[in-house]
């Protein structure tokens, strides 16, 4: 078995899901892992990490009016609000969703379906640079 560790900064331009599945492939191409697993893991209390629909982006318009009157700016409920009226609400999207993803490896590739891909998703308004941390075991 063999192991590797890798950083990726997503930079974002605001709230909205972020598509970085090229980027770990690729990786997975330069340590040359055939099959395995692969860990992600955000470093960050207000952004998370999913599996989607890469195809039409009416999905991610649709989560993204979803969680915005779930979970919407300025709700006088929270009391968090050191960095603005989307400050807790970033939170409890982050919690609702996941900070660890994992993801087959199989024949060198991301054992991902047809139309999945993996995104950062941004719940903050401002942009951010948010670091994603990948660890491959495997062989």
């Amino acid at each position: 078995m063999r192991q590797a560790v890798h950083e990726i900064v997503v930079s974002t331009r605001g709230r909205g899901l972020y598509e970085f599945t090229d980027e770990v492939q690729r990786w997975l191409q330069e340590v040359n892992i055939q099959a395995g697993v692969v860990t992600l893991h955000v470093q960050h209390t207000s952004a998370s990490l999913l599996i989607q629909e890469n195809a039409d982006p009416e999905v991610r318009r649709d989560l993204e009016h979803f969680f915005a009157r779930l979970v919407p700016d300025g709700d006088p409920l929270f009391r968090h609000t050191c960095e603005g009226d989307d400050d807790m609400p970033a939170h409890v999207r982050t919690a609702l969703t996941a900070v660890n993803l994992s993801i087959p490896v199989s024949g060198g590739q991301l054992a991902l379906g047809t139309w999945q891909g993996i995104y950062l998703w941004e719940h903050r308004v401002r942009s951010h640079h948010r670091r994603v941390i990948l660890h491959v075991l495997g062989e």
